[in-house]
């Protein structure tokens, strides 16, 4: 406002120094024909550019009228700070004094902001260096630079501008800025609320006056757009509960005196409540009135909701969309009867008329190449629009997991009664993602993992993985890459290269080692939508160099100081139904996967199966269950080879126990892992305290039981492991991390116990 004030004033001010100037002037002169014209005082403008301003030339005739419009027009340039003509025998003299030029411009003070984003901003304006300073655009950046702090709650922040003159008639443009303290809300008032205690309205909000975790949410930093979202989220939680009078009359923000405490007013208008008398159908329902019927989510004697209005409404519109009606409209109209407190919904339905799409359009994929995102389309363009094929086709590319966010929107085309077009918006995450792993034992201290992985490289759809282990005693590293559209159709084909090295977990010099090297194929074809088949061809080859605490398993077995190889051949078969594979709430991911050692030295059969749900038991909690077992034996009189042995313990597994540590042991106490293996896993997800719902920080709850199994050992459950604990997953900047405290419920004597893990990537 000041700065408007202050431009305003200069205008006046210009305005009047140019009617005094011209009344002066036609007192002075009287009408004559310019002899010459001559211009003084410039520095850095050329005469060209002030000739050329000028309304009259050298033999023209000068009037009053032209001396004011030359000086209006010369003042139009914004290049001189004051401007004169004069009159000597019939030659007109232009006097002129050009506006500094600024020559750098600094902010001091500033912490919140980049100097360089500030510099951009006053470029927007007009003031940069190298060009003329204006006193009124300094007042409107001043102005500006206020309104970037007051919208990250520094209201008291304090600017003065300060104009340091140079040579050349340059001057140094400084803001010294005092940003002051952040302004927070100590108060959140609801006034008007009967029915629902202050308490609960404010849990609904992501605004509240501050906690312990406000350092992360910044939730107690005042936002119009976050009030705006909380005011929302007010609304919906009265109208699914039946308030359909429910308004908020107004909202008050008030600031302290010291520009550092906020107060939030919240009056609301809550009325009555009402329920639901009937539902029926009007309108054309295609002659499919029953199958619509099935889907109405909205509960005749119960409190009227507004979300089950609101999903019943939108299933009626994709079912509409599924026979190629994209432009059906259905509304649901509340027939009120306040004697009562009671309401009658109509679902009225016009499906208009049939269209099919003639474009799909993609925005946002500034990465990914267009043909990859094509490919998972199930809508095909010149086809009948499909409703249910254009949801499909949403659902493979958020599966993809390439984009934080991806919207299909219908456009009417225009000119054209049947045709409409698709908008596919994809909003990327980054491409890359490094995971960490560790856990600390009283024998290997640190143990670290590390992997980097590039799931979508170069916007090709391909998958790149690097893995690393640097444990003392069983270092692996592995390479795999994925081709998930090796065949038009589908089938995905991955290329992995891996190199294992492990010694026993003993503190003794001269112990055996075991060095295995995998290369293989693996091909993934698609069955449906959801189901994939997998089909595996490896190489393999094991080597065990002799040392002390050998154990018998392996002596006398083809690995014993010797070269082992195997031809492993791998079936499987997987489906994924999640929600999400970061922050999953619902859904569920099922995979079986065989292994069989098919040539050379080996003969033996192994097979795995894992199940995992998840139950969306509100929208702030989730129970998660997951299950893994695993048995194999060898075929043809061979002996199951010990390096394909089942281990469980630790990290995925039963946590508590140190990783791999669980099952048979020979008799130096060396673990050897087992034939057989059951692994069950139960997390009961909650928010993380102060920061709402949000999904990617979350505390949990867990128990784990699990044990390995010998070959001729029975699976005898008073032998499985326990634990108990809690921890923390945070999807993070580097990716998702998982922090668990674990405590042994059953534990054996030997048992080896790590309390304490974490890990960046993904597991459960």
């Amino acid at each position: 406002m000041n700065a408007l004030i202050s431009r305003a004033f200069y205008r006046i001010a210009q305005a009047l120094m140019l009617f005094t100037l011209a009344v002066s002037m036609a007192w002075a002169v009287a009408p004559f024909t310019a002899r010459d014209i001559r211009i003084e005082g410039l520095q850095r403008v050329e005469p060209g550019t002030v000739f050329a301003t000028l309304p009259f030339r050298v033999g023209e005739t000068y009037t009053d009228e032209k001396g004011t419009a030359a000086i209006r027009a010369l003042f139009g340039l914004g290049l001189f700070k004051d401007i004169r003509i004069e009159v000597k025998d019939d030659v007109v003299v232009v006097l002129l004094e050009e506006r500094p030029i600024i020559a750098s411009i600094d902010f001091i003070g500033t912490k919140e902001f980049d100097k360089d984003t500030l510099r951009k901003a006053m470029k927007e304006i007009g003031l940069s260096d190298g060009r003329p300073y204006d006193r009124s655009l300094a007042d409107l950046a001043e102005q500006d630079i206020k309104r970037q702090y007051v919208n990250r709650s520094l209201y008291g922040v304090e600017i003065v501008t300060t104009i340091t003159p140079v040579d050349r008639n340059r001057v140094n443009l400084t803001f010294n800025i005092t940003e002051g303290e952040i302004a927070k809300i100590k108060r959140i008032q609801f006034v008007g609320n009967k029915v629902f205690k202050t308490s609960t309205l404010e849990e609904l909000m992501d605004l509240n006056a501050g906690n312990w975790m406000s350092w992360y949410t910044k939730s107690d930093r005042y936002s119009r757009p976050k009030l705006n979202a909380d005011l929302e989220t007010l609304r919906s939680y009265y109208l699914a509960r039946g308030y359909l009078d429910f308004r908020i009359e107004s909202t008050q923000v008030s600031i302290a005196p010291n520009k550092q405490d906020l107060s939030v007013t919240i009056n609301i208008f809550e009325g009555e409540m009402f329920a639901v008398s009937s539902v029926r159908l009007q309108g054309y329902y295609l002659g499919k009135d029953d199958e619509f019927k099935t889907m109405i989510g909205i509960k005749v004697g119960q409190a009227y909701n507004a979300e089950d209005v609101t999903k019943t409404t939108a299933a009626f519109t994709e079912y509409f969309g599924n026979f190629g009606f994209a432009f059906a409209r259905v509304e649901a109209v509340n027939e009120i009867d306040r004697a009562t407190n009671r309401v009658a919904l109509v679902l009225q339905a016009d499906p208009s008329r049939r269209a099919y799409v003639r474009k799909i359009n993609l925005t946002g994929n500034s990465r990914t190449r267009d043909e990859i995102i094509r490919r998972e389309f199930r809508q095909l363009e010149s086809a009948w629009y499909d409703g249910e094929r254009i949801k499909l086709s949403r659902d493979r590319l958020k599966r993809l997991g390439y984009f934080k966010e991806v919207n299909i929107e219908t456009q009417e085309v225009s000119g054209s009664f049947d045709q409409v077009d698709l908008l596919v918006k994809v909003d990327e995450k980054p491409l890359g993602s490094v995971q960490l792993g560790a856990g600390f034992s009283s024998a290997e201290k640190l143990v670290l993992t590390f992997g980097v992985q590039q799931d979508n490289i170069f916007g090709s759809g391909n998958f790149l993985g690097i893995q690393l282990s640097t444990s003392e005693y069983n270092k692996v590293i592995s390479v795999a890459t994925t081709n998930p559209y090796f065949t038009e159709d589908g089938v995905s084909r991955t290329l992995s290269l891996s190199h294992r090295a492990i010694k026993p977990y003993i503190d003794q010099a001269g112990n055996y080692q075991t060095e295995s090297t995998n290369a293989g194929v693996t091909f993934g074809v698609p069955m449906t939508e959801l189901d994939r088949i997998f089909i595996g061809l490896a190489g393999e080859q094991t080597i065990t160099k002799p040392g002390s605490n050998m154990p018998a398993s392996l002596i006398g077995s083809c690995s014993y100081d010797k070269t082992c190889t195997s031809v492993p051949l791998t079936l499987g078969w997987a489906r994924d139904g999640r929600d999400s594979a970061l922050t999953p709430t619902k859904g569920r991911l099922m995979r079986v996967n065989t292994e069989f050692g098919v040539a050379a030295d080996t003969r033996y059969a192994k097979a795995s199966a894992g199940y995992q749900q998840y139950f969306n038991l509100s929208k702030r909690y989730t129970l998660g269950i997951n299950g893994d077992v695993g048995v194999a034996q060898g075929l043809q009189d061979y002996e199951l080879p010990t390096y394909k042995n089942f281990y469980a313990g630790g990290l995925g597994s039963v946590r508590g126990f140190e990783q791999g540590s669980l099952g048979p042991r020979d008799t130096t106490g060396l673990v050897v892992g087992g034939a057989k293996k059951l692994v069950f896993n139960t997390e009961f997800y909650v928010p993380f305290p102060g920061v709402g719902n949000d999904p990617t920080l979350r505390l949990f709850g867990f128990f784990d039981a699990g044990n390995v199994y010998g070959v001729s050992d029975s699976v005898d459950f008073a032998l499985m492991r326990t634990s108990a604990g809690a921890g923390i997953s945070w999807v993070s900047p580097v990716g998702p991390l998982r922090f668990a405290v674990a405590e042994p419920i059953n534990k054996f004597r030997g048992d080896r116990i790590q309390k304490l893990q974490f890990q960046i990537g993904t597991s459960f």
